[in-house]
């Protein structure tokens, strides 16, 4: 097969998609992305980042058509030098990524290549169809017969007749799954009627409030019966977490196909071995192949067979998704498979430098606090919201009641308790409020449960705001440590109750971290020689002396800080030993002389995982979640509970309409994600539960240009339900403006007569809206007659208004103005 075509092929960024014809790869055009015809086969390279090439399968495609894609996608790669992740697609069972280059949705057009397609005639009003609308984060449209019998209540509908597309939101529909649709409506009449359409919606719970859409309706469908179908539930195409995780070493061995399994999870990378290929086997969601670099020429080309001969072999579904990557080109979900991933020659990351051996030691980098909430991607990274100045509640649950914390003793923590402590700082001159929930590891279970409940009455008393945050005895966060100022203690077990009586002992050792005040905590260690550690500073408490014993590999920040931290601990004098000069006295307290480690400190650098955004539903009986890839501040829905793991914190972000179950879930959803994650995750990483509106800057940092007055889009502010609807218009021709207020179906069905729909404004004579094609990035001298350069937003839709500025026009007017042009500039209206 000639690779001709893969000469022509742009390395810019951006995507590229091309269907097979007569086994050759034929370009489609722009217009055309999101469209795919059931019986065609595509080719969809993405260069951003990174490469990453799909082949799609539509279920009604040749075998010959698979075969020449799947062919195509290998000379791809060697063109692009065996880079890109290669991604077999399937459709229906599509995944999040590829989903995501196509943000209105994706439409399954019935036909191929065969039918005559070539390109998208934006001209064309020729057309009749209706679509079923699936979906709330990923949107797909099939077309289905155009008839009543097509329909359901749980669905939407898109009626397209060429001049007019009407949208039919099924009863049990829900308002996200509706402004899906009315995007995806927006989409079609932008890109395939060049802006010159209309869109109407109708209610279905509520028709009598649309009668001229009805009577279109009715006129192509025909009288609409008097119960249409049930809701149909939605095909569960999530990404289903398990924890069966298998690596299997893939090889040939007499013209025999030879699959021998290596390790079952949690995986490590030292694994994988660049002579050989592998495939990891994620049962459940995907089939991953890993190519050596040192791997034969063959073994990478045969890498996509293989995993097809694989899942053939197991008896997977054909829909099972498919990965192919090289050594080096490894995509997220990969490595989020394995315990540790490193990236050769990758630099420190901010924040910490992670450990490996019998040594663990983190060092704090330095930053100016002034910088985190002008830059809340470093809050973000460095896990701080601000320098830790605010005030500082703490309270202890005793009795399973809230006793408030003497002061005189703030940092002290006992792992027989669990303790709330309440944070107060400013932004922008408003309280913001975070609730730490600290757990004992000698805590009892009702006292944990007392500290859960009580966290729900603070949170209570200040109306839902405070960020929640789990923090477990010893697995503290970075801002947790910095409010202490250096004086964040732990003792291993008793209470710190008035009163109390804790087994008392003449001597306890507590190993001391930290390099300032920010970071630093010291924790109680049992008082044995062998708890030592070369890397640390260590308080050594006995009836008469406190020894600060200095090991060789410590810093001089550290020793300042545990010196702070002994005058904290101990009155009676101090006595410093240095490693390797202790006197007979220190080791009688520890029980005698022996072995520690004392190794030069091995440190290498910051474990590297990107952030990931899940959907979470336990819906099923099992936990649930559906990825949103290349993920916005948009994806964040408030009709649902999402999960942000960042890998050394989980974010719960709960919208303000998710439903109470699922919100009472949440923690239990998170614990359970831990516990089933592949990689063998911590179960005590610290959980930050976030209402919606009250997002700290640790969080908004994870998404790119986090507007802090963006909000979902109000249904009520777009307009749907009703003839009322409007929405935005296409290009003028000429004077007088383009104005509609009659409609004739298409040629397919001349007899039908014309039907009065509502009027709908393009002209700014009439006070009404422009489409934003119109408006933006357009010189002045380039604007329709009668448009203010400086005042563009006012010819905009709300729905427009909102889905380009970020925000709606009360919260938009009430802004500054220099952050109103700021806003303009970014939507291209300035």
């Amino acid at each position: 097969m000639c690779s001709q075509n893969i000469l022509n092929i742009s390395r810019k960024a951006g995507l590229q998609i091309w269907t097979i014809n007569n086994m050759k790869m034929v370009s489609v055009p722009t217009k055309a992305f999101g469209n795919f015809f059931e019986g065609d086969c595509y080719i969809v390279l993405n260069v951003a980042q990174s490469i990453d090439v799909h082949y799609w399968i539509g279920n009604s495609s040749s075998q010959d058509e698979q075969g020449a894609a799947a062919i195509y996608v290998t000379q791809l790669d060697e063109y692009l030098g065996g880079s890109p992740v290669q991604y077999r697609e399937v459709q229906g069972y599509e995944s999040p990524q590829f989903r995501s280059y196509f943000k209105s949705g994706i439409i399954y057009k019935t036909g191929g290549v065969s039918s005559g397609f070539t390109h998208v005639d934006t001209n064309s009003y020729n057309i009749l169809r209706l679509m079923h609308v699936k979906g709330k984060k990923h949107v797909t449209a099939k077309e289905v017969e155009v008839s009543w019998n097509s329909f359901n209540n749980g669905d939407i509908f898109l009626l397209d007749t060429g001049k007019l597309i009407v949208q039919w939101n099924g009863p049990q529909s829900n308002r996200t799954e509706k402004l899906k649709a009315v995007l995806l409506a927006q989409d079609i009449r932008d890109r395939e009627r060049g802006g010159r359409a209309q869109i109407g919606v109708v209610e279905g719970s509520n028709e009598r409030e649309s009668p001229e859409l009805m009577k279109i309706m009715t006129t192509v469908l025909g009288e609409k019966p008097n119960k249409l179908k049930d809701a149909i539930p939605d095909e569960k195409h999530d990404q289903m977490q398990t924890n069966s995780v298998r690596l299997y070493h893939v090889f040939e061995n007499g013209g025999n196909l030879v699959v021998q399994e290596v390790a079952t999870q949690p995986l490590t990378q030292d694994l994988l071995l660049s002579s050989d290929c592998f495939i990891v086997d994620h049962k459940g969601s995907s089939v991953m192949v890993w190519k050596g670099k040192r791997a034969s020429k063959v073994e990478r080309q045969e890498a996509m067979n293989r995993a097809l001969g694989y899942i053939k072999a197991k008896n997977y579904p054909p829909s099972t998704g498919v990965e192919v990557m090289s050594e080096g080109g490894e995509s997220a979900m990969f490595k989020h498979l394995f315990k540790s991933w490193t990236e050769k020659g990758q630099t420190k990351g901010l924040g910490s430098t992670h450990t490996v051996g019998k040594i663990a030691k983190v060092d704090q980098v330095k930053f100016d606090v002034m910088e985190l909430h002008a830059h809340p991607e470093l809050a973000a990274q460095q896990r701080m919201v601000d320098d830790a100045s605010g005030d500082v509640t703490v309270w202890r649950i005793e009795n399973l009641e809230l006793v408030e914390v003497d002061p005189k003793t703030l940092g002290q923590f006992y792992g027989g308790d669990c303790y709330l402590v309440l944070y107060t700082y400013l932004r922008s001159n408003q309280k913001q409020y975070i609730l730490y929930m600290w757990q004992g590891r000698h805590a009892t279970q009702d006292e944990i449960a007392a500290c859960a409940y009580q966290a729900v009455t603070v949170d209570s008393k200040y109306n839902g705001a405070p960020v929640q945050v789990r923090v477990v005895m010893g697995k503290e966060p970075r801002h947790f440590l910095a409010i202490f100022k250096g004086k964040f203690i732990i003792f291993e077990g008793g209470t710190g109750r008035a009163g109390a009586a804790n087994p008392e002992s003449s001597t306890r050792l507590f190993q001391v971290r930290g390099t300032n005040e920010m970071n630093t905590k010291a924790t109680e260690v049992p008082a044995r020689a062998s708890s030592l550690n070369s890397n640390d500073v260590f308080l050594l408490k006995t009836d008469r002396v406190c020894y600060l014993w200095y090991g060789k590999g410590c810093s001089g920040d550290e020793r300042v800080m545990a010196k702070t931290t002994s005058d904290v601990l101990f009155r009676q004098d101090k006595q410093v030993v240095m490693e390797g000069q202790e006197p007979a006295n220190f080791w009688v307290a520890l029980g005698g002389k022996s072995s520690y480690a004392s190794d030069k400190r091995l440190q290498k650098e910051e474990l590297i995982h990107s952030p990931r955004l899940f959907e979470c539903s336990n819906q099923t009986g099992r936990f649930r979640m559906t990825e949103v890839y290349d993920f916005a501040q948009s994806d964040l829905d408030e009709d649902d509970v999402m999960l942000l793991d960042t890998w050394e914190e989980l974010f719960l972000w709960i919208g303000k309409h998710a439903n109470k179950s699922e919100t009472t879930d949440a923690w239990k959803s998170a614990q359970e994600y831990l516990r089933s994650h592949p990689a063998g995750r911590d179960p005590d990483t610290p959980i930050i539960s976030i209402k919606q509106g009250n997002e700290p800057p640790t969080f908004t940092g994870w998404f790119d240009a986090w507007d802090p007055l963006n909000t979902n889009i109000d249904l009520s502010n777009a307009g749907i339900g009703g003839d009322g609807y409007r929405a935005p218009g296409g290009p003028m021709s000429s004077p007088p403006p383009y104005r509609t207020h009659g409609f004739e179906i298409s040629p397919k069905s001349p007899t039908i007569p014309k039907a009065k729909i509502p009027p709908f404004f393009t002209s700014v004579e009439s006070g009404k809206y422009l489409d934003p094609k119109l408006l933006v990035n357009k010189e002045a001298s380039e604007l329709p007659e009668g448009v203010d350069p400086s005042q563009r937003e006012e010819y905009l839709s709300d729905v427009d208004f909102e889905s380009l500025l970020g925000t709606n026009r009360a919260d938009f007017q009430r802004l500054p103005k220099w952050r109103q042009n700021d806003l303009k500039k970014k939507a291209g209206l300035f």
